[in-house]
């Protein structure tokens, strides 16, 4: 560990700190983003060729990239995750859900009240399994994370985090996102102080109602308009008219439906979602940094504070470096295309349809596809994935870091079944 104060250097009136001192916030990020570049390209190249198997090895480079490149007052973190870990948990979880879904299947296949019984069953369990995997996959992650020899780790009911993640999310849904502050509040009070370094505990500080007063103009400017355009519409619409007119069933009906208002109705809709669309993309970074910058500066352990600086602009910057490359990307993969495309026009121009030739032209669009998911997934986990994190990272400013001198290592490695069932049902993350 480097012991030296840049702010005591200072006031001795010393030589300069030099470069290889760590960040005078105590965090910064070591990485050259060339070299994660050739990470992920080699990485999406064994992606496609291994039809997807790649992805274990792939995550753990990833996590042990950024981990072990990230630097807390002169010590690195170090991730000691295995790819046989996520292979053998998914494995074990892919066990697990098939019998699950046979029996959603078979109840689909039951009369017309029970099918949907089933369905909204369906949907309930496969959305709690969905939280249980999130806070499971979490708890490996955090047990895979080590910092100066001691790991960090998580404890909790999954289950019970999982049932109030449902609640809170579906409060979220019936008042249009309005709950979304106390609601993450509430999820990450319960996560963080479930979170242990060795035997410090975490604690979650951020107020759900600051939150709320920070993006409620966000929220207004995102869905007052929506809700205005609908009201308007649904007001514009005679529905006495639009009942008579369906009820005759015959050729006017359509004229009668749009004589009615219907059609002004789908042009205010129209408008209200275009521009709500819109307003979320316009919004979204500011938002993201909005709750990044909340969320860190949250955070405790045990005295140890932190508090974070980072800008809106810096990632307004980082999402635009992904447009520009995205849209160069996409240029360049046009032209490929379209050579693509003439090769399967001439496969499928030369004889007689035939199998093999169905068969080429359906493996030619197959794999197009593919590599255009694999590039455009590639190009937003380098542009903006790695530079939030780095920039998330050394916004930190962290106080009463002495305490960490005084941890002592607690607890054990959890099992990576859960984070086979966040990658089986798609809730997976970095």
């Amino acid at each position: 560990m480097n012991d030296v104060n840049p702010f005591d250097a200072a006031a001795l009136g010393s030589a300069p700190v030099p470069p290889d001192v760590a960040h005078p916030n105590g965090v910064r990020f070591l990485e050259h983003e060339k070299d994660f570049w050739r990470l992920l390209t080699r990485g999406a190249v064994l992606l496609l060729v291994t039809l997807g198997i790649y992805r274990f090895w792939l995550a753990t480079d990833v996590r042990r990239h950024l981990w072990n490149n990230t630097e807390i007052t002169g010590d690195t973190l170090e991730y000691i995750g295995t790819a046989r870990e996520l292979l053998v948990g998914f494995l074990i979880a892919i066990a697990l859900l098939v019998p699950i879904y046979a029996v959603f299947y078979l109840g689909a296949l039951a009369p017309d009240i029970l099918a949907q019984a089933a369905s909204f069953v369906a949907l309930v369990v496969l959305a709690l399994l969905g939280q249980f995997a999130v806070y499971r996959a979490r708890r490996y992650r955090l047990s895979r994370t080590v910092y100066r020899g001691i790991r960090f780790h998580q404890t909790g009911s999954a289950w019970r985090y999982a049932i109030c993640a449902i609640f809170w999310w579906g409060l979220i849904g019936v008042t249009l996102g309005l709950a979304y502050p106390w609601a993450q509040a509430s999820l990450e009070r319960f996560k963080i102080r479930n979170t242990f370094y060795g035997n410090l505990q975490g604690q979650f500080v951020g107020s759900g109602t600051r939150l709320f007063f920070r993006g409620f103009v966000m929220w207004l400017l995102i869905v007052g308009p929506l809700l205005l355009g609908l009201i308007v519409a649904v007001g514009a619409v005679d529905w006495n008219a639009v009942s008579e007119a369906l009820r005759r069933g015959n050729r006017e009906a359509f004229r009668g439906v749009e004589a009615a208002g219907a059609a002004t109705a789908a042009a205010f809709a129209t408008l209200a979602i275009s521009w709500s669309v819109l307003a979320i993309a316009a919004l979204y970074p500011a938002f993201q940094a909005m709750v990044l910058r909340w969320w860190i500066s949250g955070l405790r352990f045990g005295e140890l504070t932190v508090t974070s600086h980072l800008r809106t602009g810096t990632v307004y910057g980082l999402y635009w470096r992904f447009v520009w490359i995205s849209l160069v990307f996409g240029l360049v993969f046009s032209i490929v295309a379209g050579i693509a495309g003439g090769l399967i026009y001439l496969i499928g121009s030369v004889g007689a349809n035939s199998a093999p030739k169905e068969l080429m032209q359906t493996f030619i669009g197959i794999g197009a596809y593919v590599i255009a998911a694999l590039g455009y997934s590639t190009i937003y986990q380098a542009t903006v994935k790695l530079r939030l994190w780095k920039n998330g990272f050394e916004s930190i400013e962290l106080g009463n870091v002495a305490v960490l001198d005084t941890v002592k290592a607690a607890g054990a490695a959890s099992s990576a079944v859960g984070e086979g069932f966040a990658d089986a049902l798609n809730v997976g993350s970095i």
